[in-house]
């Protein structure tokens, strides 16, 4: 059987592309371990975020990341001549070495980041991967090509123990580096211990710095751009033809040095994660490279996330780099992330972590950490919580565990009808979920500098009604299988869509942002109003979906949607700046990438062309070869060419495509070999 790893998409840059260092720096790789650690850096093997490193570990648990290993910079000498495998940036404008001129290739294996050099009359391939579930690092380089003399690889290790988040504080890293065996030890008492052990040669401890690393993206985005790592060992290790050699770094007791069953254990998982999507849905063992790459991608955000009571708790990471396990988020991701792709027993468990969090009706925005409080800063978060939990139950039948989460289901809907936090209530009059106070902000546009809420939406929001209709009538459903009284949920949804017709704008123009807020209803062109189409439940007729989708068409790009019309006042087109121009941008025009999924299952329900919605999915696929490998991004500019943005790795937007493209892809299907009448 072929290997289902060339099946992907390719993902590969010759010399053209990677002797453009703004090129090659632009396409970043991103690795998980399934249990919050990531690795990350760009083509060009120098450090351009602060977020880059090899090693970021959930140090302080369950989320609290450290930058544990900043770089590995290896130099090869080959016939008495020496070769940079590394690039580096500093602050004075300098690029030195130059390492990203040898590349003659990058690509990715499954999600194996692979280098390779030019050295001369040999060729030398780096690659890089993480251990799943494990803290541990492997760097590996392989000589190719017979040479004079003896080749030797050298490694300079450089540490650091800050949270990734932040910037170094270098009179606050001070470990205990110290030779062991084979290897080394860069202690940190009381905190973490970095092993580091060598498949040959030997490890020599050092302890100078390395100061005035220039982080471009950093210094874009208006943040700290200048970072130092200390420099704790180098490596010196024989090369021979053929042969794998390199280092193990990580946190636990011990770290194995073997690179070939690393490697293997590694391309293994890989393969496992599209196997796991091809045996729970036949679909995708046809689907297009570009959709096993989105599957395949899939799994950098599924992580443990065990709580005392709960010690096979699972989340999701919200996206990389920077966010954590979000409940919003993580409800709109599991279908895609987790029932597309077979991963039944996954999304039980997040379900019932997260479920343990409700209160008064409420899903947290942020879920909590070691000691932290919950934020219950959000009006959607507990209703798309409903929805995951109609799709599980669709998905696979398990009414025992919808018997066990009913209490907090039913908790949900009685929370909002008899009103819970930040003014968030069923409105007795027609039905609707009004919402937010003032300085709150409640919606996923939740935008906020200092004590400006960019896009406060305080009144009726259009996407929250169409999520309460969807969960009573969810409601309805899912009492029924488990032998609950399902009226009051039925009269509840009759209401509502009845209520929901006060959206409808004068001469079929789609539907209002939010009626009833504190200027009257709001008439502006967002995309909100597509769920009132794309959720399962619609109170729309068809005709009004209809002008939904026609009215939702300036929005549409081939990368997701823009969240504001760009004839809208306000309309901001380029996603760039510091800190308070871009949140001033994120909702006023930015393309959402997780928004294309509802735009493509709405344009179906519609048109009723499963290939036709399908094919407006496919525009993400050159995507994947930028900006994050493999990976979609969270955001990109509402003008063209439509910059990616924001988040390189965003869950939703990975998930929402997956999602969209299986439903579509049934629905093609089913329509082709309909099922016999009775």
């Amino acid at each position: 059987m072929a290997d289902i790893l060339a099946r992907l998409a390719p993902i590969r840059f010759g010399p053209e592309l990677l002797g453009d260092l703004a090129a090659a720096e632009r396409r970043e790789w991103w690795l998980g371990n399934g249990r919050g650690a990531y690795a990350a850096g760009a083509a060009a093997l120098d450090l351009t975020r602060r977020y880059h490193g090899l090693l970021i570990a959930p140090v302080d648990p369950p989320l609290g990341r450290v930058l544990v290993l900043g770089k590995a910079d290896a130099t090869v000498t080959v016939g008495g001549v020496s070769y940079p495998l590394f690039t580096n940036r500093w602050a004075d404008g300098a690029v030195a070495p130059e390492g990203y001129r040898a590349l003659t290739e990058f690509r990715l294996d499954g999600t194996v980041p692979v280098w390779r050099f030019r050295c001369g009359a040999a060729i030398v391939e780096h690659r890089i991967w993480l251990e799943p579930g494990v803290d541990t690092v492997y760097l590996a380089w392989k000589l190719e090509g017979e040479v004079d003399g003896e080749p030797w690889l050298g490694v300079a290790f450089l540490a650091n123990g800050r949270d990734h988040h932040g910037e170094t504080w270098e009179p606050g890293f001070n470990p205990e580096i110290a030779a062991q065996d084979a290897g080394l030890t860069v202690a940190v008492p009381g905190r973490f211990t970095l092993r580091i052990g060598g498949s040959g040669g030997h490890v020599e401890p050092r302890g100078d710095w390395y100061e005035n690393f220039a982080l471009p993206v950093e210094h874009e985005r208006g943040l700290g751009d200048r970072d130092a790592h200390r420099h704790v060992a180098d490596g010196y290790a024989p090369l021979a033809a053929g042969r794998w050699v390199g280092y193990a770094a990580g946190l636990g007791a011990d770290v194995s040095a073997d690179l070939d069953a690393a490697l293997a254990r590694r391309l293994a998982h890989d393969r496992a994660v599209l196997e796991q999507a091809i045996a729970a849905d036949p679909v995708f063992a046809t689907a297009p490279g570009w959709v096993l790459r989105l599957v395949l991608a899939a799994d950098l955000y599924r992580i443990a996330r065990p709580l005392p009571d709960v010690p096979d708790g699972r989340s999701v990471i919200a996206g990389y780099p920077w966010f954590g396990d979000w409940g919003r988020d993580t409800m709109i991701a599991l279908p895609g992330l987790c029932l597309a792709t077979g991963r039944f027993d996954e999304a039980r468990l997040i379900l019932e972590t997260f479920g343990r969090f409700v209160d008064g009706g409420m899903l947290p925005n942020v879920f909590p950490g070691a000691g932290d409080v919950p934020e219950y800063n959000t009006v959607d978060a507990a209703l798309w919580y409903i929805e995951a939990w109609r799709a599980y139950i669709a998905a696979t039948g398990d009414d025992a565990a919808l018997r066990r989460a009913w209490p907090v289901l039913q908790s949900v809907i009685a929370g909002y009808t008899r009103g819970t936090r930040y003014g968030i209530a069923v409105d007795p009059a027609d039905g609707l979920v009004r919402a937010g106070e003032p300085g709150v902000q409640l919606t996923w546009m939740d935008a906020k500098v200092g004590d400006w809420v960019v896009t406060p939406r305080i009144g009726k929001p259009v996407e929250i009604n169409a999520l309460w209709y969807n969960a009573l009538v969810a409601m309805a459903a899912l009492a029924a299988r488990v032998g609950r009284d399902s009226a009051a949920y039925s009269a509840a949804a009759g209401k509502a869509k009845a209520g929901f017709a006060r959206f409808l704008r004068p001469e079929g123009q789609g539907l209002y942002d939010v009626v009833d807020g504190p200027d009257g209803h709001d008439s502006s062109l967002r995309p909100n109003q597509i769920f009132a189409v794309s959720l399962p439940a619609s109170p729309l007729d068809p005709t009004h979906q209809a002008a939904v989708v026609e009215a939702c068409a300036p929005l549409a790009t081939p990368f997701g949607l823009r969240s504001l019309g760009p004839d809208e006042p306000g309309y901001c087109g380029v996603f760039t700046g510091g800190v308070r121009e871009r949140d001033g941008a994120y909702h006023q025009g930015t393309v959402w990438a997780w928004l294309l999924g509802p735009w493509a299952l709405a344009s179906y329900r519609v048109g009723g062309d499963a290939a036709a919605a399908q094919a407006l999915l496919a525009g993400i696929a050159p995507h994947l070869c930028d900006a994050g490998l493999g990976q979609v991004s969270e955001v990109f500019d509402g003008d063209p060419p439509h910059t990616p943005r924001g988040c390189p790795a965003q869950a939703w937007s990975v998930a929402c495509i997956v999602e969209a493209w299986w439903t579509l892809e049934r629905a093609k299907r089913q329509s082709a070999n309909p099922a016999p009448a009775d």
